[in-house]
């Protein structure tokens, strides 16, 4: 679809959706717990989660389809874990076997958590990919996977399939690549009979998201210990047990379009108010709740309570930026910065390549499209501020954040701003536009 902005967001109040990578986390350490049992309806757990998307459906699709029950009413779901005592693994030799068919979509962490997850299960699957996801890097965790007992073939460009029982072990895994495969092996290697060590080389970028993952199995009574920096040792035979009730807390990566919103300052002639975000979690896993330090940087007004956090336009100026554990966050700083005094320099970004677009590429394409001053490097993205931008015609090359980023960015346009293929958005925030209408904005569909 083709959305043609009509008035910016004018402030006011929303609330942060539910966070799509501790929704991942949960759901399958859900469908996983107490799955030894022969009666798993005993370890039935509920996740409080009332904000859904493409990705988080993607995971429930798959674990329905391996043996988890997943119900979702009241705003949550309710799982029901596999029964492992009806699982037969595969061995090596039986080729023959059908594998289950597992449609991930465009959904990184569903392929990267159920890949290791299904080999230590021993269940031949088979993965059905679309978009930019088959392009995505998968070839460390690929090889540790084939190493360790099982057998990885490609049936075509777009599906992948995966026979053979996982051994236990040590993994050696490059730590510049994606967190995904870490904590992939984490959620999985509790699972296998003996125990298991993951070796992490390099600087293990994202680090935040594998200790989401940490405290997720935590939750559910996994044991995993970090011996020393960067090596995790995981004893085998863990199952694991339900917690009960679970509540997913809210999204910093999606509520930074918001709170950056707040921070960008004038629109042709009339002042923004602020913006407020409810439902997030100061103390919070989430990489990206560096947003709230990052703006105060820019010069953004930035107030913290026990309810929300609230950001207004202060002074902004450029600053220098380390990416490396907050990616998802260059698209919209980088809105930020097009319109702050000064250069700013974004350092350390290079995985952005490999996201559901080329992101540095995309994001420097859609910034200038709208009248930024912007220059891609190797691993980020030097952008010199301007007072007002001119706006235009863009689209979200199939990105999720590449439209939101267009969206946001429409209150410093003096012309319109036209976003072609916006629906992208629904691959993690399906309401976005109806939240971006609930803050004062107006946008039309052109067809």
């Amino acid at each position: 679809m083709t959305i043609r902005i009509l008035k910016p967001i004018q402030g006011g109040t929303i609330r942060a959706i539910a966070s799509k990578s501790e929704a991942h986390r949960l759901l399958i350490c859900a469908a996983l717990a107490g799955a030894d049992s022969a009666t798993p309806a005993d370890k039935k757990t509920f996740i409080s989660c009332a904000d859904r998307s493409e990705d988080i459906d993607a995971t429930v699709r798959c674990l329905q389809a391996i043996g988890a029950a997943l119900r979702y009413e009241n705003n949550g779901f309710f799982v029901t874990p596999i029964d492992r005592t009806l699982i037969q693994p595969c061995g090596m030799g039986e080729a023959d076997a059908e594998p289950k068919m597992l449609d991930c979509a465009e959904s990184g962490a569903t392929l990267r958590f159920l890949l290791p997850v299904c080999a230590a299960l021993g269940l031949p699957v088979s993965f059905n990919m679309k978009g930019r996801l088959p392009e995505r890097p998968l070839s460390s965790l690929w090889d540790e996977i084939l190493s360790h007992g099982c057998t990885l073939s490609r049936h075509s460009q777009s599906h992948l399939v995966c026979k053979g029982q996982l051994k236990s072990g040590t993994y050696t895994l490059p730590g510049n690549i994606s967190s995904q495969f870490v904590s992939g092996l984490l959620l999985a290697l509790p699972l296998l009979s003996g125990s298991s060590i993951i070796r992490v080389t390099d600087i293990l970028e994202s680090r935040p998201y594998v200790d989401m993952t940490l405290d997720a199995l935590r939750l559910f009574g996994i044991t995993v210990i970090e011996e020393e920096a960067q090596v995790f040792s995981i004893k085998g035979g863990q199952t694991g047990a339900s917690p009960g009730n679970i509540n997913v807390s809210g999204d910093w990566s999606n509520a930074a379009f918001w709170l950056c919103a707040g921070a960008i300052g004038k629109n042709a002639g009339f002042e923004k108010s602020a913006v407020s975000c409810t439902g997030l979690d100061l103390d919070s896993r989430q990489g990206d709740r560096a947003i709230v330090d990052l703006l105060e940087r820019f010069g953004a007004i930035v107030t913290r309570s026990k309810d929300a956090i609230t950001v207004s336009p202060g002074k902004p100026h450029g600053i220098e930026i380390d990416a490396g554990d907050t990616p998802d966050l260059v698209p919209v700083l980088a809105a930020v910065a097009s319109v702050a005094e000064g250069k700013t320099i974004i350092r350390n970004a290079k995985r952005l390549r490999i996201k559901e677009s080329d992101r540095l590429a995309t994001v420097a394409k859609l910034l200038s499209s709208l009248g930024a001053d912007i220059t891609e490097t190797e691993d980020g993205l030097v952008i010199n501020g301007r007072k007002i931008l001119s706006g235009g015609e863009t689209q979200s090359y199939g990105d999720h954040r590449i439209a939101m980023t267009a969206a946001i960015l429409s209150g410093m346009c003096e012309g319109p701003v036209i976003i072609r293929d916006a629906e992208a958005v629904n691959k993690s925030y399906p309401y976005f536009f109806e939240d971006y209408k609930a803050l004062g904005g107006q946008y039309e569909y052109l067809r």
